[in-house]
């Protein structure tokens, strides 16, 4: 229990550092009821919490299944989110009372601040409805607090939706005074937040293109905006720009990648650019991301995430305009009934020619080996004895795969 305090702890610090707005706003809250309290958007995923004790300590007996999920994996179920919104909170603007409900896994009540700003729900503030529990003025008080909230909901909404579209523009904006001007638009939206290190992520495929459907860029820490992208001929794929502290430490947006193919689509891939300084850089960024999102989708060993700088030869054959990975030279070989002879070709070239290690590898007989690369001879015209008709293989079947 207590490793899981320390571990929702250091969520709470993450959330603090980067939004420290709302972790003022949410504490101000929990001083004002002297009691625990917990902030989430209307799509149930974390924002902030505030753990309220004389101690500085978090009491485990605070939690339950419901709580700890919801601060541990920074989001709510589909079923929980149904169960509260079952009271009305989405249409209420006063506190709602949640009975304790051990079935669904809250066995402490709950108190619903709705988080509201101009008729419209942006969030909800959570606390703990113990006796003898908050009075009406405190409650006053506290709701007083939550309108302060919504009202930063909103203004954050807005500029993520200016984020969102300014992000998409640098991504597929042609090269020259198109992504430059993009570049600058961006530049302006971010302030502050577009100096330093960045790197950009790219999900694919996306199942949706919706905005309204995006995950929340606020949940994730050191993110700044994200979008969608159009991906092959009618496909999408997710962008997200990412701040690093060091370009050796990769973490924020490999998590973050690894979080997204989670919720994309069950055969999805993700790809990590290297590190860049400013923002200048990034149409060269999503071209290495979307780049290792491809290899991993062609290579599934390489991922489901990969970084641009470990997917090896594709970092050159990603770069190839589509129809020059499709070599003449394999087009008998790729065929249905050659798909095996295909795979022998590959494994023999991925181990560098050594046959002892190919044989191993396919579970074959050396002779067996030795009559499938005759074949293959035989169909592509290369001698497998050749350097350059090795690498010509050898380029021909990996590019194939994209």
């Amino acid at each position: 229990m207590y490793e899981a305090l320390g571990e929702m702890r250091e969520n709470a610090r993450v959330t603090a550092e980067y939004r420290g707005d709302y972790q003022e706003l949410v504490d101000e809250i929990s001083a004002l009821l002297g009691m625990p309290a917990t902030l989430e958007n209307r799509d149930f995923e974390l924002i902030a919490f505030a753990a309220y004790d004389s101690e500085g300590e978090l009491d485990p007996s605070a939690l339950d299944p419901v709580r700890a999920r919801s601060i541990l994996t920074r989001r709510s179920t589909a079923a929980v989110r149904t169960w509260f919104e079952g009271f009305g909170i989405t249409r209420a603007t006063a506190p709602v009372r949640i009975p304790i409900t051990p079935e669904a896994g809250v066995y402490r009540g709950r108190i619903c601040l709705p988080v509201r700003h101009r008729g419209v729900v942006r969030g909800y503030v959570w606390l703990l409805d113990d006796d003898p529990g908050p009075t009406a003025d405190q409650l006053t008080a506290a709701m007083e607090v939550a309108s302060r909230i919504g009202a930063l909901l909103t203004d954050e909404a807005q500029a993520g939706a200016d984020l969102t579209r300014e992000l998409r523009a640098v991504l597929t904006a042609e090269r020259g005074w198109q992504r430059d001007m993009a570049v600058a638009e961006l530049r302006t939206g971010l302030g502050t937040r577009g100096d330093g290190l960045h790197t950009v992520v790219c999900v694919a495929p996306w199942p949706s293109a919706d905005p309204d459907e995006a995950p929340s860029v606020r949940t994730v820490p050191g993110a700044t905006a994200l979008c969608t992208v159009p991906w092959g001929a009618t496909g999408q794929s997710l962008a997200l720009l990412v701040r690093l502290r060091s370009p050796e430490v990769m973490t924020p947006a490999l998590t973050a990648a690894a979080r997204f193919v989670r919720e994309a689509a069950a055969d999805a891939a993700a790809g990590v650019a290297g590190a860049r300084s400013g923002l200048a850089e990034l149409g060269a960024a999503w071209q290495e991301a979307s780049a290792a999102a491809r290899a991993v989708l062609a290579e599934p060993r390489l991922g489901p995430v990969a970084e641009w700088a470990s997917i090896g030869p594709f970092r050159l054959l990603t770069s190839l305009p589509p129809d020059a990975a499709h070599d003449p030279v394999v087009r008998t070989l790729l065929a249905p009934a050659h798909r095996e002879l295909a795979r022998t070709a590959e494994v023999f070239l991925d181990c560098a020619g050594q046959a002892g290690r190919t044989a191993a590898e396919l579970g074959i007989h050396r002779q067996t080996l030795y009559y499938r690369l005759s074949r293959v001879e035989q169909l592509t015209g290369l001698d497998l004895d050749d350097g350059e008709d090795r690498l010509l293989l050898h380029m021909a079947l990996k590019g194939a795969r994209l």
